[in-house]
């Protein structure tokens, strides 16, 4: 079925839950332009790093208080607010299962008790209710009934996605992603933000279009949809073009899904016996966990057909566009931000061991033949690494001014494996 580009939209009132996110600030914007009467953010943040427009309607999901006022009056609503999606929000583990080739609608719902992680268990739960009370009908008994729909997306990306890239850009630039997990023809699905968006705007319409499909029913009505750019992929190819634009190492051993449930059930373990400090700022990101191994290590993809018979999806931005947009908005963050040595090349200035510093003395006397020279080198030495880092702090204030002084701090401590990152962009 294919619908106008704004038909079911103008002048409807819509609330988006988790509004100021990533996809629900897209959401939102993408409604307002295509003439929604009101749109209200619905989240716990009072600010979206993605748009300056948008404005919070205040509330918590988990306070009945707060729901009844912001959906107070509401059309459509678009629930999108979610915890536990990566990294250690996700500490819990389960079983890997059976990969799924090209699955679509038809296959049942999988077991509460087997899911990978909480975040999966709970949407599970959650589609199950929302299907289950398609249809209902509201208390005022006006003759209106409630109609719902679930959306089901792939891995999502584009610039400004907060929950998945981050964390691989960073563990990149670290140099902490030493192996790729499974076979190399393992696949995954993606969607691109912008066409997850489109196919929430088509069924949103799906369910408030005036055209009923059976049992006087919205065509959306009671439906689940799965959601992609229709590209099954591997996900280490799929994230080489980005790593290798930012100039990270791309990793090159591989481990096998056995043993790398087996490192991310020793994370998990560290991580829940930790679990009081998860939330501070300064405690790290796991290396891996059973959840991500399935995610990346077994091979599961959905055919968007039933989406695109029914509600006209096709996606609008291809995969090579999807990234070339991710790649520049990476590229620019890291003009922005500081940039140094790995752990690895930071770990050489660590002393082996205590012993050959005597051995070190000793050789630096039978060379130089006395302490004063050894001194007087060691003395040059220095002043030329503190030369290093001043001349860094006057580079940086030429091409990164907001990083100046962290650069120097840098430099002093790495020398000029940190300057050699600067000098390059500068030059660039």
């Amino acid at each position: 079925m294919l619908f106008s580009q704004n038909e079911g939209i103008e002048d409807k009132t819509f609330v988006v839950t988790g509004g100021l996110g990533f996809v629900g600030s897209h959401l939102c914007l993408d409604l307002v332009r295509r003439g929604a009467r009101q749109v209200r953010a619905f989240d716990l943040r009072p600010t979206s790093p993605w748009s300056v427009d948008l404005k919070n309607h205040g509330g918590d999901v988990a306070r009945k208080k707060d729901v009844d006022k912001a959906l107070h009056g509401a059309d459509c609503v678009f629930h999108l607010a979610s915890h536990g999606m990566s990294g250690k929000e996700m500490v819990q583990f389960g079983r890997v299962d059976e990969e799924i080739v090209n699955g679509n609608e038809s296959l049942p719902f999988f077991p509460v008790d087997d899911h990978v992680d909480p975040y999966g268990r709970s949407k599970s739960i959650a589609e199950w209710l929302v299907l289950k009370h398609n249809a209902r009908p509201f208390k005022k008994n006006n003759g209106k009934c409630l109609f719902t729909c679930a959306i089901r997306p792939a891995a999502i990306y584009g610039p400004g996605e907060e929950r998945h890239f981050p964390r691989i850009v960073s563990l990149a630039k670290l140099g902490l992603l030493p192996f790729k997990i499974g076979d190399s023809d393992v696949k995954t699905d993606w969607v691109y933000v912008d066409n997850l968006v489109l196919a929430l705007i088509l069924a949103s319409m799906g369910l408030l279009d005036d055209v009923p499909s059976n049992e006087r029913h919205p065509v959306a009505a009671g439906q689940p949809y799965f959601i992609s750019d229709g590209s099954p992929i591997n996900t280490f190819e799929f994230l080489q073009p980005l790593l290798k634009s930012l100039d990270y190492d791309l990793p090159k051993a591989s481990l096998s899904v056995p043993r790398a449930l087996l490192l991310g059930r020793i994370f998990w373990a560290i991580y829940t016996v930790l679990h009081p400090w998860l939330n501070r700022w300064w405690f790290p990101q796991p290396l891996i966990l059973p959840a991500e191994v399935y995610k990346v290590g077994v091979t599961h993809y959905f055919s968007f057909l039933k989406a695109k018979q029914e509600l006209g999806y096709v996606p609008v931005v291809s995969p090579r566009e999807g990234m070339a947009a991710t790649i520049s908005y990476w590229q620019e963050r890291k003009r922005k931000t500081l940039d140094g040595p790995t752990i690895y090349a930071s770990a050489a200035y660590l002393p082996v061991d205590i012993a050959p510093v005597p051995l070190l003395r000793a050789t630096s006397l039978f060379i130089f033949r006395s302490m004063r020279v050894v001194r007087t080198i060691f003395l040059l030495a220095m002043a030329a690494h503190i030369g290093e880092a001043v001349y860094a702090w006057h580079l940086a204030k030429r091409v990164d001014t907001e990083n100046a002084r962290a650069w120097f701090w840098q430099t002093l401590v790495f020398g000029i494996r940190s300057l050699r990152f600067l000098m390059k962009r500068s030059k660039s």
